[in-house]
């Protein structure tokens, strides 16, 4: 399998994220925002970081830039997408999935290890994954996600919620969400399911030793569900 990750300047997670893609199988090209052509990919991902510094809001900057072009196009032809924390406000910019992200309810950087409950596993991301409950780690300071009530409506029709804030057992209360998202939302589906938006990060989780290993059960069971 081959992926894609795009590096913005700003960008901090892009090569976190190239080790998680090589450690479960990906062959993986680093892609410069400045290029206009994607390589052959199975899957493109969207890192997390600062891309231009946050300039304007989160995203805005990075979703005009020329590579985005063809993600965007990688994407509306059913191509698989992903956006992780930066990565995701850059696709609620380019409007792959709805909504916006919004500052934190407490206006402060929240950077912790949250628990987030799968909400639709009808999806190659995650499809076949036994565990209903996944820890990954947060670090954001614009992770507050909106939508209008239409939207919203939309989106529990159509099943786009990915993931939601929850605690260990699972249980999706407004005191397991650290941001202020609506209905705890931590991720987003676009209607077709092949863009995935979300504000957690899985390739911090990928090491026993070092982190927590939920990341690796994401990385090797999107791998699998690729092949």
């Amino acid at each position: 399998m081959k992926s894609s990750v795009i590096t913005f300047p700003g960008s901090n997670c892009d090569r976190d994220m190239d080790v998680a893609l090589n450690k479960f199988g990906f062959k993986n090209k680093m892609v410069w925002h400045n290029d206009a052509e994607l390589p052959k990919s199975d899957l493109v991902v969207l890192p997390g970081g600062f891309s231009y510094g946050d300039y304007l809001r989160c995203g805005s900057m990075a979703s005009k830039s020329k590579i985005m072009k063809s993600v965007i196009n990688f994407a509306n032809s059913g191509g698989m997408v992903m956006g992780i924390c930066n990565g995701f406000q850059i696709l609620v910019e380019t409007g792959l999935v709805p909504g916006v992200l919004l500052r934190n309810k407490y206006l402060e950087f929240i950077c912790k290890n949250v628990f987030v409950k799968i909400n639709n596993k009808n999806n190659t991301y995650f499809k076949n994954l036994d565990s209903e409950v996944l820890e990954f780690h947060i670090a954001h300071n614009e992770g507050n996600y909106f939508c209008t009530k239409d939207q919203l409506k939309e989106i529990d029709d159509n099943e786009q919620v990915a993931i939601n804030y929850c605690d260990v057992n699972g249980k999706t209360e407004d005191q397991f969400n650290p941001n202020g998202s609506i209905k705890n939302i931590a991720g987003i589906f676009n209607k077709e399911k092949n863009v995935l938006g979300m504000m957690p990060h899985p390739e911090r989780m990928i090491d026993k030793s070092l982190s927590g290993e939920d990341g690796s059960l994401f990385f090797n069971n999107l791998i699998n569900n690729l092949k």
